[in-house]
């Protein structure tokens, strides 16, 4: 006996029965009767014993009344199989988990989400979000399809596409020296109170290092850092994005001869193939970022 079997010829074998005849059966398939007998006649060689009686069309034989009911459950579990994996290709089904540095969380995301809330009922999206160092090791780690933030140094496992430039301000409360300027440069800042924090490393490699040297506090937390900003006493660098509007008492001022940049872009894995779920999440979050920019 050959095990293998065709589940086309087995859907012949189903129509016979479910459609009362051979003539019926090619009807409802849309193939010729010749074709269908050929196909059951198959199958029967191929399993070494008869589904049909020879006598009385759609007449099972004692080996057809065992097979049938493994038939339609084979055919209902690939029918299934398949249903789900086109629901997953056509971004019917699906659940993504992605970590972003937590400006991206709050400026962008909110709108990705709304946007899979509307056309993908579907689908499932897992937001976490964190510093740089620790959205690199979800992807790497594999608990997150992607992320999206800064790469600080080249990783082999990784790869980065650069989707975003964020330019670093100082950023004081209303009452600092400093709040009455609409534009700074490094040189302004010397001599002032400065609070390190996470994104400080971009200054690393600029003419802003030497403030770095000088600053005797470093915040890591946005609560902590706000709350000594309150004071009024200190200033801090932050890109762009990760300042909080809804601070109403600070203010980002920001700082050119150099402009100090902080590109973001979407880190995955190198050599493992997103899925068609991780795909539209960030297919949603460049169309985002597009019209926020032109806005």
């Amino acid at each position: 006996m050959n095990k293998g079997l065709k589940l086309q010829q087995l859907r012949y074998v189903l129509a016979v029965l479910d459609e009362g005849g051979f003539k019926a059966a090619a009807k409802h398939l849309h193939r010729t009767q010749p074709a269908l007998s050929l196909g059951i006649r198959e199958l029967e060689d191929s399993l070494g014993a008869a589904l049909l009686e020879k006598q009385g069309a759609g007449r099972l034989t004692p080996f057809g009344e065992v097979c049938i009911p493994r038939f339609r459950e084979l055919l209902g579990v690939h029918d299934r199989i398949v249903k789900d994996l086109d629901d997953v290709i056509n971004r019917r089904s699906g659940r993504v988990e992605v970590v972003t540095a937590p400006s991206i969380a709050r400026r962008y995301m909110p709108s990705v989400l709304n946007h899979f809330l509307r056309k993908y009922p579907g689908l499932e999206v897992g937001l976490h979000d964190g510093p740089a160092d620790v959205v690199a090791d979800m992807v790497r780690t594999g608990e997150v399809e992607f992320g999206v933030s800064s790469l600080w140094a080249e990783a082999e496992d990784l790869e980065f596409e650069p989707i975003l430039e964020d330019a670093v301000g100082a950023v004081c409360h209303q009452t600092h020296s400093l709040a009455d300027a609409n534009s700074l440069r490094w040189h302004d800042l010397i001599g002032q109170t400065m609070i390190r924090n996470g994104t400080s490393r971009l200054l690393e490699a600029t003419p802003a290092k030497e403030l770095l040297a000088e600053s005797r506090i470093y915040i890591s937390e946005m609560i902590s850092i706000v709350a000594m900003l309150e004071t009024g006493t200190a200033y801090t660098t932050l890109p762009r994005l990760a300042f909080q509007d809804s601070a109403s008492t600070l203010r980002f001022i920001p700082i050119k001869n150099p402009t100090v940049i902080r590109v973001i872009g979407i880190i995955t894995r190198r050599g493992v193939t997103l899925s068609p779920a991780a795909k539209t999440v960030i297919s949603a979050l460049r169309e985002t970022i597009t019209s926020d920019d032109a806005g």
